[in-house]
């Protein structure tokens, strides 16, 4: 009898949200059109793209002159971050924490010469060690992120004191929609597949005044912070699932959150396991745990026999094998590593389920290694 499945890993990519469905369907009929041409279906795409910027704006809080629609939250990471370099007078350099997102590490590393500024156990960075770090000479810019991906901590954007002369990014890509944003940042990208909008379109924000330039090669577009053509449908799309999911989170929030309380306690009662990441200041719907002695792959795969999709950050790839950069800069356990990530439509019964059948999987798995 094959297993019921439960996806529990939305942190990679959240189901598309109803409101989303609705509006692409619509979207691709009307929104196919170059919103640069003056004829009609130009016209009326373009029409569509400032519906979505508008939308978007005022879900998040910010104005719709701030808002730009790029072809992934990576290259949102990207283009806010390396733009912010590209306008400053001070350098290239880039100070980071160490649990920054790999695209953060990415495009600081390719800005040149980056500076890492350690985390605690939890994954929190002091704001004053990021300070200290950021007002040396040629640093450009301070990247730190609202939220971390894979433990889910919740860091104190809105409390860094930096020079006015050294903008500040923020990878809101975990948090944007489930959360407020916080103040502080010049610049600050988001991914929609995340929050429940279609893959494909990431967001950027640039505060109205920063300094940032295009550090790509330029466009003819009319939003002269991205190139190509933008994805109208995709866009419109996010835009509806981002003000619904804004809607919805306060209660969505609290059910989840208490959810994952409930898995925090059960799994730290397994021997040899370890539950990572801020227990309070963290994202409503992600938690992660690691167990000594066993595999993280092969608990991904026997949790996905008993039919349940789980992430593991054992591994940033299956090729190098190389344990996770988050979890090693927290200096926590990185063997048998679980991530789990609660859907918008996650239950109390699916998750007693969950509960109910770990225990025996890792048991089982380190029976097999002979422990």
């Amino acid at each position: 009898m094959t297993a019921p499945r439960t996806e529990l890993d939305t942190a990679s990519g959240e189901p598309l949200h109803p409101a989303a469905q609705e509006v692409l369907r619509a979207a691709y009929e009307q929104g196919y059109a170059d919103p640069r041409r003056l004829h009609r279906p130009g016209r009326h795409a373009r029409l569509m793209l400032n519906n979505a910027r508008a939308a978007t704006a005022e879900a998040l809080g910010v104005r719709p002159d701030e808002v730009s629609f790029t072809g992934s939250g990576t290259e949102a990471v990207h283009r806010g971050l390396l733009g912010l370099v590209q306008g400053s007078s001070r350098g290239r350099r880039v100070v980071h924490s160490a649990v920054e997102h790999s695209a953060v590490r990415h495009a600081a590393a390719w800005a040149g010469d980056p500076v890492e500024v350690q985390c605690d156990e939890w994954g929190r960075v002091h704001d004053g060690d990021l300070v200290q770090e950021g007002i040396a000479p040629g640093v450009a810019v301070a990247a730190l992120q609202t939220a971390n991906h894979e433990v889910g901590t919740l860091q104190d954007v809105g409390e860094l004191h930096l020079p006015n002369d050294i903008p500040l990014f923020t990878d809101a890509c975990a948090s944007m929609g489930r959360l407020p944003l916080p103040g502080g940042w010049a610049v600050a990208a988001g991914s929609a597949h995340k929050w429940g909008g279609p893959a494909g379109v990431g967001v950027m924000l640039v505060r109205k005044g920063a300094r940032w330039r295009n550090p790509f090669p330029g466009d003819d577009r009319v939003d002269e912070r991205v190139a190509g053509f933008e994805n109208v449908p995709g866009a419109l799309a996010a835009a509806a699932a981002l003000q619904a999911v804004v809607a919805e989170r306060n209660e969505v929030n609290a059910r989840q959150h208490a959810l994952v309380d409930r898995i925090r306690a059960s799994v730290a009662r397994i021997p040899d396991a370890e539950v990572v990441g801020d227990p309070d200041r963290r994202l409503p719907h992600l938690v992660t745990f690691s167990f000594l002695y066993v595999d993280g792959e092969a608990l991904v795969h026997a949790l996905d026999r008993h039919g349940f999709g789980v992430a593991s950050g054992s591994a940033c790839a299956a090729s190098t094998l190389e344990p996770s950069a988050v979890l090693s800069a927290m200096r926590v356990l990185t063997h048998g590593n679980v991530r789990l990530s609660l859907g918008r439509t996650t239950t109390e019964a699916e998750v007693d389920r969950f509960l109910a059948v770990l225990p025996g999987v890792v048991t089982d798995l380190r029976a097999e290694v002979g422990l």
